[in-house]
Formats: C-alpha cells, structure tokens, sequence
C-alpha cells in the first residue's frame, strides 16, 4: 500500500481547507454534492465516485451522483442525467439492518470500510457490483466506503469511491489509511456543511408556510382578501421581473438577484396581514347598511308600515265621507299616488344601499329627505324614517363604507407594519416590512399610513403599490363591487398615474411591457379581458 508523500499530504491539507470554505460559503446543495464527489476522487485519485443520499422515510440510500473516468460516466447530481438504479435498503423485510450491502453495512453501523480487492472480500454481497464490471467491460478492485454523519450523528449520505489510482503508473492500488482519514474529514465537513444549507431551507421553507398559514386565516374569514394576498405577490412579480429587464431610461438600473426576488415575494405574500385583525364585518361589507346582517330590510319594514298607516288614513276619510262618491274617488287616488312614492322612495333606498363610484349630491339629499319621514315604531314612539346612522352610510358618496369604517379598514396597513416590524428579519430579509407597509402610500405624499412622498418609498414599494390597485380593480369577487373589465381598468390606473398616485415610469413599464395583459390572461375571467387601446390610456404616452 502506497502512502502519500509529506508534499501531497500538506497539498490535501491545504485543499481540505480551502473546500471548507467552499462548503460554508456555497448554497446551493446539488453543486455542493458535486464538489464533495469531485473532491474525494481528486484527494485519493480515485477512477470512480459514488454519493448516496438518504430517502426521505430514512430507510434506503439513493443513488444521487455517480462518476467514472475510465468508462466517461456521469450520471445524476447536477448532470440532468438520471440514475436508473433502485434504491438499496437499509433494513430486511424483518425489520432489522442490512448489513449484507457495503453501503448499507456502513450507513447502518456508522463505519468505514477500506476493501483493498472486491474481488477477494467475501463479507458482503458484491453482487451489484460484478453486474457493473461486466456490462461496462470494467474492473473494481479497491473500494473506500464512508458514512456522512452531520454533528448529531444523523445520516446525510455515504460516499463510495472505487479504484485508486497510483499518479505516476496510472495502476489501481488499494486506498491508503491517509486516504480514509481525510476521506472521513471531507465526509463530515460535508455533512454538516448539507445538513446547515437543508436546515436553512427547512427553516425558510416553514417560515414560508407559516405566512401562507395566515393567509389560509385570512382567506377563512374574507376569501376575496385570502385570493387577494395570494394574487399580488403574483402581479408584484411579473411588475418587478419586468423592470428588471428594463435596459434604457430611469429605471434601466434596476436590478435583482434570487435573494431579492425571495424577500419582495414574501413582503407580497404579507402586504395585507394586518387584516387578519380587521373586523369580518368591514372587510365583507357589501352594502352601506350592513353590519351583522343587511339593515335596508328594516328600512323596508318601515316603509310597509308608512303604507299601512298610509291606507287607514284613506280608510278613515272614506269613512267619513262615505256619502261623498266624488271624494271617495278622490281619496282613492290620493292613497295610489302616496302609495306609488313611498315604492319609489323604497326602491331609490334600496339603489343607494348598493355602493358605486360616486353618488351623486341630488341623491344624497333625497336621502336625507326621505330620512325626516316619520313613523311610529312598535313602541308607540314617533320618529324619523331613518336614524342619523343609517342615514349616514346611505349617503357614503364612493362605495360601502363609512368614514369610521374606512379607518378601520385603513388601520390594518398600520397592524401589518407593527407586526411585521415586531419579527427579528435576517439580514437578507430586513426590507420586508417597508415593501410591505408602503403599498397604499402615494408618490404625492398623500398616502398613509406615513405619507411618504417618491423619494422617501423604496422601488420595490412602489412596484407593490401598482400591483395593489390593479388586482382591487380587476378582481370580481368583492361584495362590495363587481370586477371591472382590462380596459376599465387601465384607463382608473391612469387617472391614479395622472394624479400622482402611482409611480410614473412603472405605470410606463406596466403598460409598455403589456404587464397587465399577461396577468388578464393568467387571473381574469375571460369575459373581462377586452381590446385595450393603449393610446387612449391617461397618462400614458406610446
């Protein structure tokens, strides 16, 4: 058995340092296995590597790279060509360990194993392993077998090479005692190294799956706001991929790597979290009057008893008159008339308890006639048709809600600030809560909750603020207000661009770049996506 010479042993102790480096600083797991195999055979000039890894239930070992130089193979890892080999079990049907195969015996006993000549060794079944020699016209000979254990002694993997080779002669000789030991060294530097990047991932994956949890919550208890937080992050992307390829004017410097992509698709996924603290009944209010249940049935109640009190009125007069046709007659039309108002004064109400984009001064002052009717109520009380509140939300000029209301809902950008702020953010993450609590501020500074104007607002902010407006706009699930068509929808996002709501150049790259279109086709109902003329989009130049 060779040894390795002074010179190659502080060669490989040089090199092992330098893959350390390698190992801690690399994230990417198939490229570290990689490195680890083409280390291994580099340190003991091995013709052939093999890495098995772990299943997912712990119970057999995968084939993940294999690599041999004499016969030219390279098959998984980051290759793209598969291993078609099944899995080697750790345990017989019985239950307890193989140890009948190399692998196996030293996953399940946590040693290595140095054969100097397969060939010669009548320990473990080598089966596999002749089938090999004779398809490739091949021959194994020393075999170096190592477990990867992370530092709490769990199994990654197990790191087989095959056939060292003397560097002079180019013979196969056996692997040497120095081999096995920096082959060991390697192994368990790797092993921590994989087990670290799998557990940052693991970590990553469940923080991940604990903000979609709370959308789930959200989605439970508003299920427009659950596919609204699902939709966002989507349209954030597509907005920000896009600025990102953007080469000439001022944002052709605009850039981002994976990191970024990940941190600005969790502040997505986080936009509107605060939610989750803003009550059922403002976030799904879908009339002015409603609250637990929709009060304009009430209000219909009042005006049935407006006409019954209405037709004893009538009744009485007949009565007295009853000796008068003429002015029987009369009182019969008198009622018909008074009768048909209050219908029409019901059906206006109720036209007004629908929220729309604007309701007109004329009406909100009929309402407020209509309000100082008076009725007597169960109680013998006298009073208005309508209270000062219902009278108030059926006034609201834009939408549902009333200006308390719309604090509420406007204090969850304020909840979702405080709560995302209150989380201890890695490094690569910190920006999450400004991405996330800027999407309703405006360029002007007229935004909440902070009032930042353009320059105080990162891009990515920015970009989320557009995404924001645009899904609203779109989105036909709303209680409150049925989805708009592509080209509607366009021409309010201009109307916000022209107003300074929005961000100029990103309203430019969201309609230049058809930004809009690839989201239609993706998340609108067919029948919303109409012919865009972007000519007559306001604020947009083409």
């Amino acid at each position: 058995m060779t040894q390795p010479t002074p010179a190659e042993i502080a060669q490989r102790l040089e090199r092992l340092t330098e893959l350390s480096v390698e190992l801690s600083a690399n994230n990417d797991v198939a490229l570290l296995l990689e490195r680890i195999v083409l280390a291994a055979k580099n340190m003991t000039h091995a013709d052939g590597g093999t890495l098995y890894r772990t299943t997912p239930d712990r119970r057999s070992l995968r084939f993940h790279i294999s690599m041999n130089d004499t016969l030219g193979l390279y098959q998984g890892g980051v290759s793209g060509q598969s291993i078609d080999i099944p899995d080697l079990p750790l345990f017989t049907p019985l239950g307890d360990k193989d140890l009948s195969a190399v692998a196996a015996y030293a996953a399940n006993t946590g040693t290595s194993v140095n054969i100097e000549d397969v060939y010669q060794a009548d320990m473990f079944n080598f089966s596999g392993m002749r089938q090999f020699d004779e398809l490739y016209d091949y021959h194994s000979e020393s075999f170096l077998t190592v477990p990867m254990r992370d530092h709490e002694g769990e199994l990654i993997g197990v790191l087989q090479l095959i056939n060292a080779k003397d560097p002079v002669t180019r013979r196969t000789r056996s692997f040497s005692e120095t081999d096995q030991r920096f082959i060991e060294a390697l192994a368990s530097q790797a092993a921590i190294a994989i087990a670290h990047q799998e557990l940052i991932g693991r970590l990553e994956n469940l923080f991940e799956s604990f903000v979609k949890l709370i959308n789930i919550g959200i989605g439970e208890k508003s299920p427009h706001t659950g596919r609204h937080c699902e939709q966002v992050p989507e349209l954030t992307m597509m907005l920000a991929d896009a600025v990102h390829k953007t080469n000439t004017g001022p944002m052709a410097g605009f850039t981002m790597n994976d990191a970024d992509r990940r941190e600005l698709w969790l502040a997505g996924l986080l936009h509107d979290c605060g939610k989750i603290a803003t009550p059922v009944h403002v976030v799904e209010k879908s009339t002015k009057l409603e609250t637990i249940c929709d009060r304009i049935h009430l209000v219909d109640t009042r005006f049935e008893v407006l006409k019954r009190d209405a037709e004893l009125r009538a009744l009485r007069k007949r009565y007295a008159v009853k000796s008068d046709p003429l002015r029987d007659v009369e009182i019969e039309r008198d009622l018909e008339r008074e009768l048909a108002r209050l219908d029409e004064d019901r059906d206006f109400l109720r036209r007004a308890n629908i929220g729309n984009e604007g309701m007109k001064p004329e009406d909100q002052e009929r309402v407020r006639r209509i309000a100082a009717y008076r009725w007597k109520g169960p109680d013998g009380v006298e009073r208005n048709l309508l209270d000062e509140d219902e009278t108030e939300n059926l006034t609201i000029r834009a939408g549902t809600l009333n200006t308390q209301e719309r604090e509420v809902i406007n204090r969850h950008i304020d909840v979702t600030i405080r709560m995302l702020e209150s989380l201890p953010w890695p490094k690569h993450l910190q920006n999450v809560p400004e991405y996330a609590g800027g999407h309703h501020e405006r360029m002007d500074g007229k935004g909440y909750p902070r009032g930042l104007r353009a320059d105080q607002m990162s891009v990515q902010a920015r970009i989320m603020a557009i995404a924001d407006i645009f899904e609203a706009l779109t989105a036909k699930d709303r209680p409150y207000k049925k989805g708009k068509s592509l080209s509607e929808s366009l021409q309010i996002l201009g109307g916000f661009r022209e107003r300074n709501h929005i961000d100029p150049d990103l309203f430019d790259i969201f309609v230049r770049s058809k930004v809009y279109l690839d989201y239609a086709r993706r998340f609108m109902d067919p029948e919303q996506i109409d012919d865009v003329d972007v000519s007559t989009i306001p604020g947009y130049v083409p």
